[in-house]
């Protein structure tokens, strides 16, 4: 086999790891990107902070893994203040043992150093910033932006996006900086075996990060409305708790207090998410801005009819194929389109079936990693003076 055909060595860097999937989104993207790229041969490698393990893994999800404790230097600042001392100084030595590093960066300060620690290093990287780095006006993303975001961003070699308002987001923060920007969009492999979405006993599923954002108490609210109406239909919380736990569990407990049909269930680990879908009919997820939801292209892979919010990045793709049904952000709308796909099972297969083929066509994996293996062979090769960047 030639230099330009061989294995490569990758190293996915995300912020978090965690048996909850706290992190959402990047994490899974992560996951699903190393699995196609080991079957394709490729040696890759997932490195990050970890938290909620009591010891350790050597592996996530199936995929080998370095994972390091993670400590909050800004009290308050989420994510973003989490820090990796561990992870840096794996990178320190080991950033040169791979031909890229692709970093799903964010204002944090575990995959700005990382950036930092590739560049310095001199091993090409890509970024991925999944919607998390835009035009904020945050006091700490001045300091970030000006001193590692701009200045990482702009050494990349590619920098992935998911949208448009996302390309137009990062070129604001580079100002007057240049940037490789490519569009790359979110996959999911397509499930062998559907979810049945037809029967008499109905469950409606919100998974995702239990965070204002997500819109969990929007969904309990809509369930409400509709249970006396479904009495065979259950509403189904599912998620690790991002501030709206408490606040979900609280108003779950007053509208059904014995809790037959809304029910708040606890997170799960990113290995159980496809066989809960599995058991439900309908996926909503009514966030606000929303990028690019993992969440809603896995529960579309499975053949679940989706209810999103206008301003989610799929929101067009799921209008055009009729894979499920777009709301604005009221309760009303989030209700009445609920109401419509439990109350015709006909509609309900038609956009399973359109939710599958939507996912095959546009939005496979396979498809995914042939754009970013085509990127990293052409840096690894640009590297060692063979052919020219893609």
């Amino acid at each position: 086999m030639n230099r330009s055909g061989s294995p490569l060595r990758i190293a996915h860097v995300a912020t978090l790891f965690s048996p909850d999937g706290a992190y959402g989104g990047p994490t899974r993207v992560a996951v699903n990107h190393a699995k196609e790229l080991i079957e394709r041969g490729h040696e890759v490698t997932l490195l990050g902070g970890a938290r909620g393990f009591e010891q350790l893994p050597d592996s996530f999800d199936g995929v080998p893994a370095r994972l390091f404790p993670v400590a909050h230097l800004v009290p308050g600042s989420g994510f973003a203040g989490l820090f990796s001392a561990g992870l840096s100084a794996h990178l320190l030595r080991h950033a040169r043992d791979f031909d890229v590093i692709h970093i799903h960066l964010a204002r944090d300060l575990v995959t700005l150093p990382a950036a930092l620690i590739a560049r310095r290093r001199g091993v090409p990287f890509v970024t991925q910033t999944h919607g998390m780095i835009d035009a904020s006006s945050k006091l700490l993303s001045r300091p970030l932006d000006r001193f590692l975001t701009r200045p990482l961003l702009g050494s990349a070699e590619r920098a992935f996006y998911l949208t448009q308002r996302e390309a137009s987001d990062l070129k604001q923060v580079m100002g007057n900086r240049d940037v490789d920007l490519q569009l790359l969009h979110n996959g999911v492999p397509v499930a062998e075996n559907p979810a049945n979405v037809l029967g008499r006993q109905t469950d409606v599923l919100f998974l995702a990060r239990l965070h204002p954002r997500k819109r969990p108490r929007l969904f309990v609210e809509a369930a409400r409305r509709l249970a006396a109406e479904f009495p065979y239909t259950t509403f189904s919380v599912v998620g690790p708790d991002e501030g709206e736990g408490k606040p979900v569990r609280d108003l779950a407990v007053k509208f059904d207090p014995a809790g037959r049909q809304i029910r708040v269930e606890g997170s799960l680990q990113l290995h159980e998410t496809a066989q809960r879908m599995r058991q439900s009919q309908i996926f909503v997820l009514p966030s606000e801005n929303e990028p690019f939801p993992m969440t809603v292209l896995e529960a579309m892979s499975l053949g679940l009819p989706v209810i999103i919010s206008e301003d989610c990045g799929l929101s067009t793709a799921v209008r055009e194929a009729d894979a499920g049904i777009v709301v604005d952000g009221s309760v009303e709308a989030l209700a009445e389109a609920i109401s419509v796909l439990l109350g015709d099972e006909s509609r309900r297969l038609a956009c399973s079936a359109n939710a599958r083929n939507l996912v095959a066509q546009s939005f496979s994996m396979k498809s995914v990693v042939d754009r970013l293996e085509e990127v990293y062979r052409a840096k690894r090769n640009a590297q060692d003076g063979v052919g020219s960047i893609a």
